[in-house]
């Protein structure tokens, strides 16, 4: 379910027109959709229901407060990579005892504040991580629970900057050195109990086939720590995939972009069905560790157009939120469909879309057919909910935009607009 299309020549967020809410809010804006949100995790949640399992919403895909409190009161447990994450879901009126800390940095100061209010488990990224963190529970005297990320090296077939399962990959622990890193914890550190295992192949995964073969490769080695070291839990991680192309709920307008297109979408369905019945005879709690998924697709980025410029190789739009508002495009040229809020049915121009920051990089589409909406008109730069605000930054001395829930024919402000003030507040 996604809930943006037009409703009456008007594009609708739910009930709520975002035209008007571009009228009383300014732009730039993010705007959510609630029933989005939970309809994702719900149904990705019943995919697995045969099985022992737990949802935990990938925190750094979209860490507004709203946002985690609505996941966290429809059940489920989060997926942080830093003390800032936990404290988030804390304040959210998430339970710590249903996190797991992942990541390959973590500080003394993060271990700590973890273990005082009792997380589910760390997800551990080296043996130098693992022997740090025995050391540091000690010192409190108390045992942490922990589990090694395995990389499986499988490869992913996504963009490099959201491959994280191959062997030249900075995360986890080579496949062969797992067996033997478990039995140096259970025989030298004292401070650590081998709660789980985890694995996590990459970002944006279209197609159900490398999620099989991870599993499939990581399955014994799951059982046999199960049978040696009792381990209670197996995260198979995220991953799944979204639609970025042709992503409004009602359909194709005529206008739509059609210069690219993705592989066809892997449904919920086609995953439960091709990975459930791997799982189903483990024996082992599956923790799954969603974040684009649930929100990519419940929310937008409302962006006006300043200025047209038509120069003798190219038309540009100049819009007034740039990269360091949404800076997929320009990180690892990730694709948004642009979306006028007033359905168009003119005739269509080939143009770049981009900011006002200073750096050539600052586009959001370049050599796009789209319509030929003008200065003063708002546009939707759609499936921006994931990686969207949490990536956003100040560079050019800009004030971070507000972000919007909607729920239903209801809207409301989830995090104000900065001023020029609050940006230059912690400095001297």
């Amino acid at each position: 379910m996604h809930a943006f299309s037009y409703i009456n020549g008007q594009l609708q967020c739910e009930n709520v027109a975002l035209q008007n809410l571009a009228d009383e809010h300014g732009t730039p804006l993010y705007v959510y959709s609630a029933n989005t949100i939970v309809d994702h995790f719900q149904r990705l949640d019943q995919a697995l229901a045969s099985i022992d399992h737990e949802v935990a919403f990938a925190v750094k895909a979209n860490s507004n407060l709203s946002v985690l409190r609505l996941l966290a009161q429809a059940g489920a447990g989060f997926d942080i990579v830093s003390g800032g994450e936990l404290f988030r879901v804390i304040k959210a009126g998430g339970d710590p005892a249903h996190c797991t800390f992942a990541g390959v940095g973590k500080t003394r100061e993060e271990i700590i504040y973890a273990l005082q209010n009792n997380i589910y488990c760390f997800n551990v990224e080296s043996e130098a991580e693992l022997a740090y963190l025995n050391e540091v529970a000690a010192e409190l005297g108390v045992i942490a629970p922990a589990a090694v990320r395995v990389n499986p090296n499988v490869d992913a077939k996504t963009h490099k900057y959201i491959s994280t399962g191959k062997s030249e990959n900075k995360f986890g622990i080579d496949f062969d050195a797992i067996g033997a890193l478990y039995d140096k914890a259970a025989s030298e550190w004292k401070n650590v109990r081998m709660r789980g295992l985890q694995m996590h192949i990459g970002s944006q995964l279209t197609s159900v086939k490398p999620f099989v073969e991870a599993v499939t490769k990581v399955k014994p080695l799951a059982l046999s720590l199960k049978e040696k070291h009792q381990i209670e839990f197996w995260s198979i991680g995220g991953g799944i995939g979204i639609v970025y192309h042709d992503s409004l709920a009602s359909g194709n307008p005529a206008w739509w972009s059609a210069q690219e297109v993705d592989a066809k979408p892997l449904s919920i369905e086609e995953y439960g069905a091709a990975v459930v019945p791997l799982l189903a005879d483990v024996g082992l709690k599956i923790l799954l560790e969603p974040g684009r998924y649930i929100v990519g697709n419940a929310g937008v980025l409302l962006t006006r157009c300043l200025y047209e410029k038509k120069g003798s190789a190219k038309t540009f739009k100049i819009v007034d939120a740039g990269m360091n508002d949404l800076i997929r495009p320009a990180l690892y040229e990730g694709h948004h469909e642009i979306a006028p809020l007033k359905e168009y049915s003119g005739a269509l121009v080939t143009a770049d879309v981009v900011g006002p920051i200073c750096e050539s990089g600052d586009f959001f589409c370049q050599n796009r057919e789209m319509p030929d909406f003008q200065p003063g008109d708002v546009i939707a730069l759609l499936s921006a909910g994931a990686y969207g605000f949490v990536m956003a930054s100040n560079y050019n001395t800009r004030p971070l935009p507000a972000e919007i829930l909607v729920d239903g024919s209801r809207s409301k402000v989830v995090r104000k607009r900065q001023t020029l003030e609050d940006v230059i507040a912690g400095e001297s």
